[in-house]
C-alpha cells in the first residue's frame, strides 16, 4: 500500500501542466507563419504585381489577393475561437438521473442538479467518476492532464491552439482545418511558379531575403496543406462513425478503425455508432445538401453510404451559421449533442 502511494504521489501526468507554457509559444509560432507567408504573397509577389505587367497578370493577382485575405480572416477567426472557446465542462454537480431511478441521489446535492436524459439502458454502464476533479463524468466527458479538468467530448489536446478540443469548440476545430488547407493550398499553388524559377534558368528579381521569404512560405505551405488534408480527412471518418479521437486511440486502434470503417458492412461496434446514415439522422437532424466533390469522395472510400459535407449533429440547424465558427442561440439551446451531455446511442450494443 506504501508503494502503491508512492506511485500516485510521482505520477508523471500531473508534469503534463508544464504544457501549458508552450502553448503560447506555439500560438506566437502560428503567427509568425502567417506573417512570412502574408510577407511573400502580398508584399513580394502578387501585391506588386498589381501596379505593373498587362490586364491579364493585374487581374489574376488582385483575384489571388482578394481570395488569400478572405480566407485569412476566416483562418484567424476559427483559430482565434478554438483558443478562446471553453470546449465544455462538467456542470457543478452534476450527476447521471439513473441515481434519481434508483433512489440513490445524494440528499445534500442543491436543487441545481442538472441530470442526464440518457436511455435507462445505457446509462449505467458509463457512469464515471474522475477522481482528479472530485466529481461524475458524463458519457465521453475524459480528464485533461494539460488542462487539469475533465472536457465534455474530448477529441484532444491541440498545443497548436492552447486549449482542448471537446463539445463546444469541435466545430470550431474542423472549420479553421478546413480553411487552413484551403489557404494553404492556394499559396502553394499561387507560389508554384516563382518557386520554379529558383530552379531554372530564368530570370529572377527580388533581394536575396525576398527570394529566401518565398521559398519558405513556398514548403511551408506545400507541407502543412498536405498534412491538414490527411488530418481533416481522418476527422471526416471519425465524425461519420460519431467518435472522437481518443475514443479509438492508441494510433494502431485508430487506423484499425478507420479501415473497419471503409471496409466493413457489418452491424456497427461502438456504442454511439448509429450506423453511417443514422449518424446523420440523430434526434431528427438529418444532411440538407450533398455536394458533388464531397459525395464523390466519400463514395470512393465507401460505397454504402451518401453523406453530405455539412451535417446539423456538429454545424448547427441555422445554415447561416454552417462556416462560421460560432451557433445560433437557437441550435445551443435545442441541439443536446452540442453541450456535450447527452448522445443517442446504439440500441444493438449495451457496452462500449
Amino acid at each position: 500500500m506504501h508503494r502503491s502511494g508512492a506511485t500516485m504521489a510521482w505520477n508523471i501526468f500531473k508534469f503534463c501542466t508544464a504544457l501549458r507554457g508552450l502553448g503560447s509559444v506555439m500560438i506566437l509560432f502560428v503567427l509568425a507563419i502567417i506573417g512570412v507567408t502574408y510577407y511573400s504573397v502580398v508584399l513580394v509577389d502578387y501585391g506588386p504585381s498589381l501596379f505593373s505587367g498587362g490586364l491579364l497578370r493585374t487581374v489574376a493577382a488582385l483575384a489571388i489577393l482578394l481570395l488569400f485575405h478572405a480566407l485569412l480572416v476566416m483562418l484567424l477567426w476559427c483559430y482565434f475561437s478554438v483558443v478562446l472557446t471553453d470546449p465544455g465542462h462538467v456542470p457543478p454537480n452534476w450527476r447521471p438521473s439513473i441515481d434519481m431511478e434508483r433512489g440513490e441521489a445524494d440528499p445534500l446535492v442543491g436543487s441545481d442538479v442538472q441530470y442526464s436524459t440518457l436511455p435507462p439502458d445505457t446509462r449505467a454502464q458509463r457512469v464515471r467518476f474522475c477522481r482528479k476533479c472530485n466529481q461524475m463524468k458524463p458519457p465521453r466527458c475524459h480528464h485533461c492532464s494539460v488542462c487539469g479538468r475533465c472536457i465534455l467530448k474530448m477529441d484532444h489536446h491541440c498545443v497548436w491552439v492552447v486549449n482542448c478540443v471537446g463539445a463546444l469548440n469541435y466545430k470550431h476545430f474542423l472549420l479553421f482545418l478546413f480553411y487552413t488547407f484551403l489557404e494553404t493550398a492556394l499559396v502553394s499553388l499561387s507560389l508554384l511558379p516563382n518557386f520554379v524559377v529558383l530552379f531554372t534558368d530564368g530570370e529572377i528579381s527580388g533581394t536575396p531575403g525576398a527570394l529566401v521569404a518565398t521559398f519558405i512560405t513556398f514548403v511551408l505551405n506545400l507541407a502543412f496543406a498536405l498534412s491538414i488534408l490527411g488530418f481533416l480527412l481522418m476527422h471526416m471518418w471519425l465524425v461519420l462513425a460519431n467518435t472522437t479521437t481518443i475514443e479509438v486511440t492508441p494510433p494502431a486502434d485508430l487506423i484499425l478503425f478507420l479501415m473497419a470503417q471503409a471496409y466493413e458492412k457489418a452491424t456497427p461496434k461502438w456504442l454511439y455508432d448509429l450506423g453511417r446514415k443514422k449518424n446523420f439522422e440523430q434526434d431528427d437532424i438529418k444532411p440538407l445538401i450533398q455536394p458533388v466533390v464531397g459525395e464523390i469522395l466519400l463514395e470512393a472510400l465507401s460505397l454504402e453510404f451518401r453523406v453530405g459535407w455539412v451535417w446539423e449533429g456538429v454545424f448547427g440547424k441555422d445554415k447561416k451559421y454552417w462556416f462560421l465558427p460560432a451557433y445560433s442561440a437557437e441550435d445551443l439551446q435545442m441541439m443536446p449533442e452540442l453541450q456535450g451531455l447527452n448522445y443517442p446511442v446504439n440500441p444493438n450494443l449495451d457496452s462500449l
